[in-house]
Order: structure tokens, then C-alpha cells, then sequence
């Protein structure tokens, strides 16, 4: 049977009984047993074929488990990354490019514009529609980039618990035979974030109206209160909601599910540890989040010197053409600083979340002798899937 038809057929684990490794350290089972040096007893230590220990996750286990899959799977996973961001950054600037080249013509003629002029409606609009539909692209292209590398992450982890080796081609292929779902799953969960968000908007723009015009009406001062008001009581609910559905994606790849069902099971199975998923997710974020930082300073900073010369040499009146031309270096190193903060520090939070939903599993559902006895069987065609 191949390794396709998931481990919930193959390798399901109900006909292995027992309980999820209770009794010494990683508790009993086919591993338990008295505490002691491995061997004493007849307690022994969870195996490790792959990144991680098929035991019940610690903190160290999962962080240590994602550093070690992006030291083993670097090129799948950076390759990715820089196939998706690298390919949506190129389809971006040739839209702007194109969009910009269209509307050049009118947006120097608003920048010449004398005070008190109002700006015609026949270079208004074009530069609308330029900036709308650009904006559609940029959207459509993250979209798109991010439901691949949410599906490539798991993708490489299916084998990486296992110890085995994946090639580029293979994650491309398994990625992208779940885009489709994975897109409406991440659809699903923005949503979460996107009402308190908007919200808080409503709220920073009717502060900014109120400020700006010194207009104390009672009409704007109660939008800005209602929308501050909505985006408190609506953001901790929306943080309750995203850990709840955190697990979704991996349940999308592991297991074959839908965008539907895999929220339901990402409910089932962080059900009775919020807390810690909410801990680890955030203590995951606040490193990529510092990774990133880290790695975009150099670039910042060298984007700087070009821009310093080339604008000296502006008129006091320039076009926009020469202002972008300009600026083109430092738009070029914060790009490329961007780019490469992305792909190297995006796959770390995909990846503690996906060991941790393998830990929710073995902690629920006694994965681990499962995992165990499909890393021990010869490799077999197809994606060793993690049948619900």
C-alpha cells in the first residue's frame, strides 16, 4: 500500500493499544518502564529517527527540532522561498513597472499642479485603477506564495520526523497538490484576524480625522470610540480563534483534509493546551521576528550610501521619475533586505507549528510507536500522509 493512502490507513497505530508513552521520563508504553540509564529496567529511550524524539514534545525539543529541519532541509526550504517570494517580488515590480509606465504622464502633471488647482478627474483615475490593480496583484501573489510555502513547510516535515531525505521536486509536487485547499484554509483563518484589525482602522482613521481638522463633533468621537471600543473586545476573541485554528494548515498537508474539516481538527486537537501552543507560537514568531531585523540592517544600511549621492544631485523641483530613479537604490536594498529576511526566516514559525502538531498527535492519539514503525519500513512512493 503506498505511503499516499495516509498513516491513518497504513499505519493508523488504533490496533498498537496502550497509552501514549506513561511510566519514565516519556512515560510507558513500548518505551516505558522504571527510570534509570536506558537499558535498566527494561525502560529505554524514545526513538529518534528524524528532528525529533517520537515522545511527547518539550520546548527545547520543538525549537531544536525546527532549527535542526532547517539545517538538514535548507535547499527544499530556502529553494522554495525563493522560488515564491522571489518569483512574486519579480511579477511586483514588473507590474509597478508597467502600471507606472502608464500613468507616468498624469502623475507629473498632479506634482506640477499650483496650489489651490483642483486635480482633473482624467489624472485621477487612471492612477486609481494603476494603484488598485496593482494592489489586487500584491494580493493575489501573497496569497498564492504563502499557501505554497504553507504547504511546503509540512511537506518537508512529513519526512523529516522520519529521517528520511526529500527532494526540491517532490515538496513542489506535494505543495502544490494541496494549494487549492491550503489557500481556503488560510482564507478561513485571515479572516479571523481581519475584523478586529479593520476595526482598529476605522478607529486610527477617525483619530487622525479628529486630530488633523480639530473637529470635536460628537459623530466623529464616537466612531473612533466604537471602533477602539470593537477592536478590544473583538482582538483577544480573535487570538482565542487563530491559536484554536493554528494546527489547520499542518492538518491540510498531513492529512489530505479540507479547508472545513481541517479547522475542525485543529480544534480537536488543540483542545486542552491553548496555553502552551499560544506560548510556543509567539516565543517562535518573536525569533523570526528578530532573525529577520537582524538580517535586514546590513542591506538598510548599504541601500543608503547610493541614495545619499544620487539625490544630492536632484533639482530643487525634480520629476517623479528622477525621484524614483533617485531612490532606486535603496528601494533595491530594502527589496532584496526583504526578500531574503523572508526566505530565511518565514519557515521557522511553519515549523514549530508543525512539530507541534505532531506532538498534539502523539500526546493524543499515541503517534509515536506509529511514527516508529513507519520510519523502521522501507521507503515507499508518495507522501507518508498523517491519516486522521
Amino acid at each position: 500500500m503506498s505511503q499516499d493512502a495516509g498513516w491513518g490507513g497504513a499505519y493508523g497505530g488504533a490496533h498498537l493499544g496502550g497509552s501514549p508513552y506513561g511510566g519514565g521520563p516519556y512515560g510507558g508504553g513500548p518505551y516505558g518502564g522504571p527510570p534509570g540509564p536506558p537499558g535498566w529496567g527494561g525502560w529505554m529511550p524514545p526513538p529518534k529517527p528524524g528532528v525529533i524524539p517520537l515522545a511527547p514534545l518539550r520546548l527545547g525539543d520543538l525549537l531544536g527540532g525546527a532549527f535542526a529541519t532547517m539545517g538538514r532541509y535548507w535547499k527544499q526550504l530556502f529553494g522554495m522561498g525563493l522560488a515564491l517570494y522571489g518569483g512574486a517580488a519579480l511579477a511586483m515590480a514588473a507590474a509597478m513597472a508597467v502600471a507606472y509606465s502608464a500613468v507616468a504622464s498624469h502623475l507629473e502633471h498632479l506634482v506640477s499642479l499650483p496650489d489651490g488647482v483642483e486635480p482633473a478627474s482624467s489624472d485621477v483615475v487612471p492612477l486609481v485603477t494603476a494603484f488598485g490593480l496593482v494592489a489586487l496583484l500584491g494580493i493575489v501573489l501573497v496569497v498564492l506564495a504563502s499557501a505554497l510555502m504553507y504547504g511546503a513547510v509540512p511537506a518537508i516535515l512529513q519526512d523529516a520526523v522520519l529521517g528520511r531525505p526529500v527532494t526540491f521536486a517532490t515538496v513542489w509536487r506535494r505543495s502544490r497538490a494541496r494549494m487549492a485547499a491550503m489557500i481556503g484554509t488560510v482564507f478561513l483563518t485571515g479572516l479571523i484576524a481581519a475584523v478586529p484589525v479593520l476595526l482598529a482602522s476605522v478607529a486610527f482613521i477617525a483619530m487622525m480625522v479628529v486630530f488633523i481638522t480639530l473637529d470635536g463633533s460628537s459623530g466623529a468621537l464616537t466612531i473612533m470610540s466604537l471602533g477602539a471600543l470593537c477592536a478590544l473586545v473583538t482582538g483577544p476573541l480573535a487570538i482565542w480563534l487563530w491559536v484554536k485554528f493554528s494546527l489547520a494548515p499542518a492538518a491540510v498537508v498531513f492529512e489530505g483534509q479540507r479547508p472545513f474539516e481541517a479547522l475542525r481538527r485543529s480544534s480537536q486537537l488543540v483542545h486542552g493546551d491553548w496555553w502552551r501552543l499560544f506560548g510556543t507560537g509567539l516565543l517562535a514568531s518573536v525569533i523570526a521576528g528578530v532573525a529577520a531585523y537582524i538580517i535586514q540592517m546590513p542591506f538598510s544600511v548599504l541601500g543608503m550610501f547610493p541614495t545619499m549621492i544620487t539625490t544630492a544631485d536632484l533639482d530643487s523641483d525634480p520629476s517623479p521619475t528622477a525621484v524614483i530613479i533617485a531612490m532606486s537604490g535603496y528601494l533595491a536594498a530594502m527589496v532584496t533586505g526583504q526578500m531574503v529576511a523572508q526566505i530565511v526566516s518565514a519557515p521557522f514559525p511553519l515549523l514549530v507549528n508543525g512539530l507541534l502538531y505532531v506532538d498534539r498527535r502523539i500526546r493524543s492519539e499515541n503517534l509515536g510507536p506509529v511514527l516508529a514503525e513507519a520510519a523502521a519500513a522501507p521507503p515507499q512512493d508518495g507522501a507518508p500522509q498523517y491519516g486522521g
